[in-house]
């Protein structure tokens, strides 16, 4: 923790110390502990330099080089009781030191004083605002003080000039959780009983896959509300993901007659009736109309390819495959179904092509399933 800012720190407090004091200069007695100080730590011998700083402060208390880096050493051995008062008195004697600043901060956060430690750490990210670890450990003080607000504000920057920073989106997706489950609770104290509580209800079984609960729910939502934005579309989603199709397909089509704007609530009905067989014609309807006004939504293209092989009109498909494997090459049914239309223009090569590509994925598919597998069985095997 702090590497790069714990580096920074030994530097400067590692001056010259006669450069530190003025015109007064230090005592020979002085110098001659601070370069056993040095040689202590370069053996790493951090016991024996601690003596000799603690000797140095006690022969002059005025050095705030020597205090910080006593501090460091404490902290070093993660002795933060004695850090704190040694950085302490660093910066008493010399403020503009902003590494000692987060190192002090740092320590305070480590012994749960969050209060305490949240104004150095904000003063050592004044001087270093781009110093991600004093940051994030700012960021951390703010959460355990409970002020959510200005901790995300701290990990959105790190995000910003990190965005591959784990941490970061991490702890950030804590507090939008926190906020998110917050204002749920207001929703449910407000009227347990409305259409909004009970798609938030829906929303969690769903997530929790528990269907037969979400239906009751998102049922409900849709008889107080049948006109709430999203109702239908939360009801058909359950329905479809349990393979349910005639009730998803009505719900479907209820939310685009709410809204005709939805293009994939559109392509969904267009899905259950390709998946019931039933009607190609008036899928490829549905499904033209949602490219057409979703032109990225790439399952309704991989739908629109479906609807046209059903029909015998593979040639027509062939443009929606490409832009979708174009999308997601990863995706093995798309491969799948350009090897049908390859195989219906005689072209065996390139049919051969996309059902080789297709076997491979789903061999790489069923082994990632295989090994998870595994690894669940190993975990659940008494040691």
């Amino acid at each position: 923790m702090l590497i790069s800012t714990l580096l920074l720190l030994f530097v400067l407090a590692s001056a010259p110390l006669g450069a530190q004091q003025g015109s007064g200069g230090v005592s020979p007695e002085v110098q001659q502990l601070y370069a056993a100080a040095r040689a202590a730590q370069a053996r790493g011998d951090l016991d024996e330099a601690i003596r000799n700083y603690q000797a140095m402060v006690k022969a002059d208390p005025s050095l705030a080089p020597a205090w910080n880096n006593l501090g460091l050493l404490y902290y070093q051995r993660h002795d933060y009781v004695h850090a704190i008062p040694a950085l302490r008195e660093g910066l008493r004697l010399n403020p503009e030191m902003s590494t000692a600043d987060a190192l002090l901060g740092t320590c305070l956060f480590a012994t749960g004083r969050y209060a305490e430690a949240r104004g150095p750490l904000e003063s050592a990210l004044r001087g270093n605002p781009q110093d991600s670890q004093v940051e994030m450990i700012l960021a951390r003080t703010l959460i355990h003080l409970g002020d959510d607000s200005a901790a995300a504000v701290h990990l959105r920057a790190i995000a910003a000039r990190d965005p591959r920073n784990q941490e970061a989106w991490y702890q950030l997706g804590k507090i939008y959780l926190r906020l998110s489950q917050d204002s749920f609770a207001k929703v449910d104290e407000i009227d347990p009983n409305s259409a909004l509580a009970h798609m938030i209800a829906g929303e969690i079984d769903d997530g929790m896959k528990n269907y037969p609960g979400a239906l009751v729910e998102f049922s409900k939502a849709v008889q107080l509300d049948p006109q709430r934005a999203g109702a239908e579309e939360d009801l058909g989603n359950v329905y479809w993901e349990m393979g349910n199709w005639d009730p998803a397909r009505r719900a479907f089509f209820a939310a685009v007659a709410s809204d005709p704007a939805d293009c994939t609530a559109r392509w969904k009905a267009a899905n259950c009736l390709l998946e019931q067989h039933v009607s190609a014609d008036q899928a490829l309807k549905e499904l033209n109309g949602a490219v057409q006004q979703c032109g990225d939504l790439m399952q309704a293209r991989v739908d629109r390819a479906r609807a046209l092989i059903q029909l015998g009109r593979q040639a027509e498909a062939l443009p929606d495959l490409l832009a979708a494997e174009k999308a997601t090459p990863d995706e093995p049914s798309i491969h799948f179904l350009l090897a049908n239309v390859y195989r219906a223009q005689h072209q065996t090569a390139d049919a051969q092509k996309e059902l080789k590509i297709y076997a491979d994925l789903q061999q790489s598919a069923s082994a990632k399933v295989a090994k998870r597998a595994g690894e669940v069985e190993a975990l659940q095997k008494p040691q």
